[in-house]
Formats: structure tokens, C-alpha cells, sequence
């Protein structure tokens, strides 16, 4: 019988540590938007001027063999320049660094139509758009952000330069348009406090710049390849379900015809025989009639074997950790189960097609386990990573195993990857072998 234990986790001791003041918390992120919109734009002015130059040039030139050849340079220089902006956008937005896929050209392609790829993707266009449209933006927040530090500081330091800046009767200060008498208390209490009022609200401001420069920038360089990487992966997980599906009908369907169904077959026979027997032979008819019986009870078997790799009963009314261990217990080889016991409790239950998706997982593995690993060991375990549920399947075996097409763990692979997660098989020759899903607690 299987060991099953409960996961514990340990808290190493760490020694308390005090949060960092608010203060300097505020300090920093104004450093971070402050260098990312000052350094905008230069780097908007050298991407306008490197990616027009190279559009008209190839636009110029497109009567000819030469222009394409520009645009395309013109792309990579562009893929260049948004590469560099979508290192600097994750400081400011606070979220990881992201960058869609380009497409390469495909095998076998010429050189001509290596350098073109780009020109067929809308990634490159994005970069080039970017590259153009980027320049107002930061203008206009380099602008606001250069005027929010002058005033800062040129206000809080007012009292330092006051004395030195020429006076006519004939010039009259914004505290005198205001109302306010044209002494140097006055002058020093308003241009003071105006420069506070700057200061305070600076981080504020500098924050809005930089959101909106690199908000304006993660769109374009980012959010069409997220989207479109997004759409990928969901047509890829899409077909992979349909696939599983297929396979998995497929098999019931051969285990039903190769199973229940000759056994089913041959009861008939025997009923019908027995029929015959009743009349002048009726202990034949009575051993035949026994054998049927017999052949019930090894269909009735099993349809149950079959209906558990559908959808046990256990896993359906006791959750995961119960499913899991009934699965351990009938496997040939020893076990040793590791699961987190809130996967059975009803708030922490996965959704019934991951819950599923995690029991077939642990059940093929063991099934390969039993037939190809001569293993005399092996470890199941199951838990939580935080937002996904994590099944490692290991053995002491001889190794070999992979996830090349016409194996039964390619099937696995694809059935993980429908419910959206991912497998990873780690099996050199001669082994151990680990079997690796992470899966959503979600769907």
C-alpha cells in the first residue's frame, strides 16, 4: 500500500525587517518617471529621425529592386529602438518585461526573402508607427514634467537667488498681479510657496507623464503581440483538446470492442447454448450457465476499469487526495503519495476539468510507470504554486522516456495542454524519470 502524506510547508526564520518609509518609497518611484521621461526624448528624437529617414528613403526608392531592402532595414532598426523602449517600460507600469514573437522566415527561404519577413508582419509596422508618433507624446510630457521642476525649484530656493535678480519700478512680479503688496516678505512668502505647491504635487505629475509615455508605447510595441500571442496559444490549446478528445474516444472505443464487447459477444453464446441444454442435458446446461455468470462478473470488472479512467466516482464525491490515493493503491509498483490535503476541501477544490486533467496525469504516468520503467520506486506529488497546481511524477526506472508523437505521453501532453497547461518530461537513459504538469487551478 502506498505511504500518502500530507504537504507541510516550512517557513524558513527570517529576522523581521522594517518597511521602507513611505517617504522614500515616493523618492524613488520619482526618480524612475523622472529619468524615463527626461530620456524619452532623445531616444523618440533619434527613433523619429533614424525611422523617417528610412521610410521616405524606401518609399523613394520602391520603383526600384532597392526599396524594399530600405524598408526592411528600416524595420529592424525600428525592432531595435522598441526592443530598447520595452526594456525601460517595466519600472514605470510595474509589470514584467514582455516582447512579441517575430516570426522568422521560413526554412529553406532565399536571402531576398529573409530580409523581407518583417515587411509581412504587423509587429514591425507597430515598431515603425511607435517610432513616429512617439516624438509628440514626449514632447509634450517632457514639457510639462521640465515645468513642474522648474518651478519645484526655482520656488523652494527663491530665497536663495532673490536678492540677486534686477528690479525696475516699472516691472510688476506675479504676487503683485495677485493682490499681494510688493515688499520682499511678500515676494519670498508667495514664489515660496508656489514652489512647494510644485514640489509637492511633482510626483504626481511625473507619474502621470511617464504612465501616459509608456502606456502610449506598451500599446503599441506590446499590447497587438500579447493579443495575437493570445490568440496562439488558445488555438493551440483548442486543437490539442480536440486531439486529446479524439484519441481518448478512440481508445474507449477500442477497449469497449476489444473488452465488454467479445465478452458480451460470447455470454450471448453461452445463454443460447444453455438454452439448448436445458431439455436433455440440463448439469451441462448448469456449468454453462455458471460460466456466463462468471463472464458478468469479469465485464461488469471491466466496465468499472474503464469507467474510472473516465471519471471515477471517488474523484467526484471525495475530490483529488482520495481519487489519487485508490489510484496509488492499485498501482504494481510502490508509491509513495504527497498531496496538499486543501485540494479535497470544497473551497480550495480545483474546477472539475483541472481536477480531472490532474487525474488523468497521475493515472497515465503510473500506467507507464507500471509497463515500460521497470522502476521499483516511485513518488507521486501534488501542489500548489500559486495560482497553479503542480503534479510531479517520478520513478527510479531505466529511463527512455519522451514526448515524441506515437507515445502514449504525447496524448498526455496534448490533454494538459487543452485544459491550458504544460508538461515537461526530464528522462535520460537509464533514468530517473520525472513526469512535470503545471496546471490552472482555474479554467
Amino acid at each position: 500500500m502506498p505511504s500518502v502524506e500530507p504537504m507541510t510547508t516550512v517557513a524558513a526564520h527570517t529576522p523581521a525587517t522594517t518597511p521602507a518609509a513611505p517617504l522614500s518609497i515616493v523618492v524613488r518611484q520619482l526618480g524612475i518617471d523622472t529619468q524615463y521621461v527626461l530620456l524619452g526624448l532623445p531616444l523618440a528624437v533619434a527613433a523619429f529621425v533614424v525611422v523617417l529617414a528610412g521610410v521616405v528613403a524606401g518609399a523613394s526608392l520602391l520603383v526600384t529592386v532597392i526599396g524594399l531592402p530600405v524598408l526592411a532595414a528600416t524595420a529592424y532598426a525600428a525592432r531595435v529602438l522598441a526592443d530598447l523602449e520595452r526594456f525601460r517600460i517595466p519600472a514605470v507600469l510595474r509589470r514584467p518585461h514582455a516582447r512579441p514573437r517575430y516570426r522568422p522566415a521560413p526554412p529553406g527561404a532565399g536571402w531576398f526573402r529573409r530580409v523581407l519577413t518583417p515587411l509581412a508582419q504587423p509587429q514591425p509596422w507597430l515598431d515603425m508607427a511607435h517610432a513616429m508618433l512617439r516624438l509628440p507624446v514626449s514632447i509634450s510630457t517632457f514639457v510639462v514634467l521640465m515645468t513642474w521642476l522648474a518651478g519645484a525649484l526655482g520656488g523652494v530656493f527663491y530665497v536663495l537667488y532673490d536678492w540677486a535678480l534686477p528690479r525696475s519700478p516699472d516691472d510688476y512680479g506675479l504676487h503683485e498681479l495677485l493682490g499681494l503688496p510688493d515688499t520682499t516678505a511678500a515676494r519670498l512668502f508667495f514664489y515660496t510657496a508656489l514652489g512647494a505647491f510644485f514640489l509637492l504635487t511633482l510626483p504626481l505629475v511625473a507619474r502621470a507623464c511617464a504612465l501616459l509615455e509608456a502606456g502610449f508605447a506598451r500599446a503599441l510595441l506590446v499590447g497587438f503581440g500579447e493579443l495575437t500571442d493570445r490568440v496562439t496559444v488558445l488555438e493551440e490549446q483548442r486543437a490539442a483538446a480536440v486531439s486529446a478528445e479524439a484519441t481518448a474516444l478512440r481508445r474507449l472505443e477500442r477497449d469497449i470492442h476489444d473488452g465488454p464487447q467479445q465478452r458480451l459477444v460470447r455470454l450471448a453464446m453461452d445463454l443460447g447454448r444453455a438454452r439448448q441444454q436445458l431439455d436433455h442435458d440440463p448439469g451441462a446446461a448448469r456449468e454453462t450457465i455458471a460460466e456466463a455468470l462468471a463472464q458478468t462478473r469479469e465485464t461488469l470488472a471491466e466496465l468499472r476499469a474503464l469507467s474510472r479512467g473516465i471519471a471515477p466516482p471517488v474523484l467526484v464525491d471525495r475530490g483529488l487526495p482520495s481519487a489519487l490515493a485508490a489510484l496509488a493503491g492499485r498501482s504494481t509498483v510502490p508509491v509513495e503519495l504527497a498531496v496538499d490535503p486543501r485540494f479535497g476541501t470544497p473551497d480550495e477544490r480545483p474546477a472539475a476539468a483541472i481536477e480531472s486533467g490532474a487525474y488523468f496525469v497521475v493515472a497515465e504516468a503510473l500506467t507507464n510507470v507500471a509497463k515500460h520503467s521497470d522502476a521499483t520506486d516511485c513518488r507521486v506529488t501534488v501542489a500548489r504554486d500559486g495560482t497553479a497546481l503542480t503534479i510531479t511524477v517520478w520513478d527510479n526506472g531505466v529511463g527512455g522516456a519522451h514526448l515524441a508523437k506515437g507515445h502514449g505521453l504525447a496524448g498526455l501532453a496534448e490533454r494538459v495542454l487543452g485544459i491550458g497547461g504544460t508538461l515537461t518530461v526530464t528522462s535520460p537513459a537509464g533514468g530517473p524519470t520525472s513526469v512535470r504538469a503545471e496546471l490552472p487551478t482555474r479554467r
